[in-house]
């Protein structure tokens, strides 16, 4: 993948890590975030404040690939993977209890800030969310003839 490919992708990746909807403009490789409507209590306050860009997807929607932020089973699943290649027993048992019980994310997140395996999964799931991202930008590109310097033609 090239650099400006693997900028975009990492890019729409950690935004989607940090709860923001995000719209990927083809033609002008230009990415707008939106924080996902799940996260919002006012939405008339969100309207005010996002209307900039808001008005620019909607102004440009045929150019926008919208990829949305992980649902929760998307996320369960990613810690479920993570646990499964850990090479050590001991954690990786404390985990799968962490995730069987009550508030899985919760106590997911708790052992694994605790742990020396903080910064791998962090890691590990940048790379997975990449990968989904890479995976919706190429299903989804265009597939008409068209002028400009998308780096997904």
């Amino acid at each position: 993948m090239d650099n400006l490919k693997q900028n975009i992708v990492t890019n729409i990746a950690q935004e989607l890590d940090s709860g923001f909807d995000c719209y990927y403009n083809f033609k002008t490789n230009e990415i707008v975030t939106i924080p996902s409507l799940s996260h919002i209590i006012d939405e008339d306050d969100f309207r005010e404040a996002f209307r900039t860009n808001l008005e620019k997807v909607e102004k440009h929607k045929a150019n926008f690939i919208k990829i949305e932020v992980l649902q929760s089973f998307e996320s369960f699943k990613l810690m479920e993977r993570f646990v499964e290649q850990l090479p050590d027993e001991g954690f990786k048992s404390e985990l799968e209890n962490a995730l069987a019980n009550k508030k899985p994310f919760q106590n997911f997140n708790h052992f694994i800030d605790k742990s020396d395996f903080r910064q791998a999964w962090f890691d590990f799931k940048q790379k997975e969310i990449e990968k989904r991202v890479e995976n919706e930008l190429e299903r989804r590109k265009p597939t008409h003839n068209r002028v400009g310097g998308s780096a997904y033609n």
